[in-house]
């Protein structure tokens, strides 16, 4: 199985370091009892209030036609995706007791964290998308108004990425990058680096 680990600069848990997101799966179904897990590490998520304001739509290959409804929602340049056994998509509840829920976003981006973490331990790959039609994923799946399909996943165990066509098989197998600590961890004020690096 092909890996990609980081290549972090200060030790950090093998799992996150494991975690990446690959474009080629493996044509091989993930059973329900495994997906099972995957949405029962993201009910443990923590949430502010323990509102728990996140939902998911789910789709596998054991149904055809609902697998590709769901894919038919994907833009051009996820059409990989298509290939994954499950495809998924991530629901942020964005009222609370009537009241805007202003860190909706923050608690469904912790949930699909523990998912992704989860599979990654189970041998898993996830690859979450911003690529796809919001308001036909509203109309194909009832999604209410006070909801927000926020991200698209695909899930399956990693496959071979010479699989793929040139273009996504040189981005599956270029190195990973990440912005340094120094950009982003600030102490004092905003743009000062915390000289954590």
């Amino acid at each position: 199985m092909f890996q990609k680990p980081a290549s972090a600069d200060h030790p950090i848990f093998d799992l996150l370091a494991r975690r990446w997101s690959t474009r080629a799966f493996a044509e091989r179904s993930v059973d329900r009892e495994s997906l099972a897990s995957l949405f029962e590490a993201a009910r443990w998520a923590p949430s502010s209030g323990n509102g728990q304001p996140w939902s998911y739509l789910v789709a596998t290959k054991d149904n055809a036609a609902e697998h590709q409804r769901m894919a038919s929602i994907l833009t051009p340049g996820n059409v990989w995706a298509h290939k994954a056994p499950v495809l998924a998509i991530s629901v942020a509840t964005l009222h609370r007791a009537d009241k805007p829920n202003r860190t909706a976003l923050h608690d469904l981006g912790l949930a699909n964290e523990n998912l992704v973490i989860q599979a990654i331990s189970m041998g898993l790959a996830v690859h979450m998308m911003a690529g796809f039609h919001v308001d036909m994923a509203r109309e194909l799946f009832d999604i209410p108004a006070n909801h927000d399909p926020h991200a698209m996943m695909a899930i399956g165990y990693p496959g071979d990425p010479e699989s793929l066509p040139e273009d996504l098989r040189a981005k599956d197998l270029a190195p990973r990058q990440r912005k340094p600590i120094r950009e982003f961890v600030f102490s004092g004020k905003f743009g000062q680096a915390a000289g954590l690096e």
